[in-house]
């Protein structure tokens, strides 16, 4: 397959994993040891920190009477649009039972986990959206209890908007440490809270490490990198919306790979011409992260026609994939790996990440591959039962048995055969396994 890369990324968005693994772990279990006390101590070497943990009322009503109401009418806007999305998904969940042969009936039982923790990014930039994404799938889903947690500020506590947008969400508790302490207190139960049965929610590298070190132990949404955007261009697209595109996501940090996919080799030398102005024109930070990811970690690649295009796209399994083509629909049926698509110049990343209602926690690092993005289906357990009259188990207690003294589970064959002997004591059966 021919892709010719007029810009190839100098760096793969990999962290120093074992040195990050090692101090994740070494905090986990000294939190898990120490309980409450060390989580405080951690909250104060890390997060500068020493407000209520937990917020009250009263803070929390604080905090909320310090955001402007028309920014009170946005994040509403997109609870809204999350919250109506959500209950569209879980509509298409819903009980089942089947008759499997006459008399053995087997169903299918959705139910949503007790205790969910929510992390909201406080660091770089407060990451609203990302209460709302998380707290309100949850909510919808029917969790018990849910923890909403964001890291605090000095003197601050956590943002005010973070504060409302959990509040007016449904979190029951709001938990103001950061990182792995933060984590760690979900999980574990600290400070009067249920353990969480699932961590979910982005975070930074130390986040990340955490819920993979802790998965198995809780559920988890996934293990996330740094976030990842590709863009899908021919020559109808207007160069200048995809460099703005690609800036817009680039600024998410340092090691935020962006990618660039065309048939269209002017157009792929006119981004490249715009980006470098666009980053300029940022505010400081977002333009020393936005600089850093275009410098090491983007991409500009130019294939033959359309379904090298496809093709390369599915191979990198982007986070977030944008399509600006013509014939939106042969794209929407032809790829197959990523975490979110945005189909066509009116639409964009950025919506998603905000407001448009499909959630923006999604897999990272070529994770699309394998599965998509938080849903209120993560919060569901699916799980089976079933029931059957006498008549009904008689074929499947002979097959069991004789399938379990195939295998040489001579316990297993005798709970068909008890069974049987009960239900029939006038029938001679043969149970014996055939090798």
């Amino acid at each position: 397959m021919a892709r010719d890369y007029l810009k190839k990324a100098t760096l793969t968005a990999k962290s120093d994993a074992s040195e990050v693994h090692e101090t994740v772990k070494t905090i986990l279990s000294e939190i898990e040891a120490g309980g409450d006390a060390k989580a405080l101590e951690y909250a104060a070497k890390f997060d500068k920190y020493e407000g209520n943990v937990i917020l009250t009322p009263e803070e929390i009503e604080a905090a909320c009477a310090l955001v402007p109401d028309k920014l009170k009418r946005d994040i509403q806007f997109a609870h809204d649009n999350v919250k109506r999305f959500a209950e569209t998904q879980k509509a298409t969940m819903s009980d089942v039972e089947t008759e499997i042969v006459p008399g053995m009936i087997a169903g299918q039982k959705a139910i949503p986990v007790d205790a969910a923790g929510c992390y909201a990014p406080g660091g770089r930039y407060s990451h609203v959206a990302s209460a709302i994404m998380t707290v309100t799938t949850a909510k919808v889903a029917g969790c018990r209890h849910i923890t909403a947690c964001s890291p605090p500020r000095p003197g601050v506590g956590i943002a005010p908007a973070i504060v409302y947008a959990a509040h007016i969400c449904g979190a029951d508790k709001i938990l103001a440490l950061g990182g792995v302490q933060g984590v760690a207190a979900m999980t574990f139960g600290l400070f009067g809270l249920p353990k969480a049965n699932i961590l979910v929610g982005p975070g930074n590298q130390f986040v990340a490490e955490a819920k993979r070190i802790l998965f198995g132990r809780v559920g988890i949404d996934m293990i996330a990198g740094p976030t990842d955007s590709l863009i899908l261009a021919d020559e109808t697209a207007d160069p200048m919306i995809v460099a703005t595109d690609l800036v817009s996501q680039a600024e998410h940090g340092y090691n935020s790979p962006v990618w660039l996919v065309t048939d269209d080799h002017a157009l792929a030398e006119r981004v490249m011409e715009l980006v470098p102005g666009l980053i300029d024109d940022l505010p400081e930070l977002n333009r020393e992260n936005a600089f850093a990811a275009w410098r090491d970690y983007a991409e500009v690649i130019v294939c033959r026609n359309r379904e090298e295009m496809a093709a390369c796209s599915d191979d990198y399994a982007p986070e977030h994939l944008t399509v600006q083509c013509e014939d939106l629909d042969w794209w929407l049926d032809r790829l197959t790996c990523f975490g979110s698509l945005f189909l066509g110049e009116e639409t964009t990343v950025s919506y998603g990440d905000k407001a448009t209602g499909t959630n923006h926690v999604l897999p990272t690092s070529g994770a699309a591959s394998y599965t998509g993005g938080l849903s209120v289906h993560k919060y569901m357990k699916i799980v089976t039962w079933q029931r059957a009259t006498r008549e009904g188990s008689k074929a499947v207690a002979e097959a069991t048995a004789r399938i379990s003294r195939l295998e040489g589970m001579e316990g297993h064959a005798r709970a068909a055969d008890v069974r049987l002997a009960k239900y029939f004591p006038d029938e001679e059966f043969d149970l014996t396994a055939d090798a």
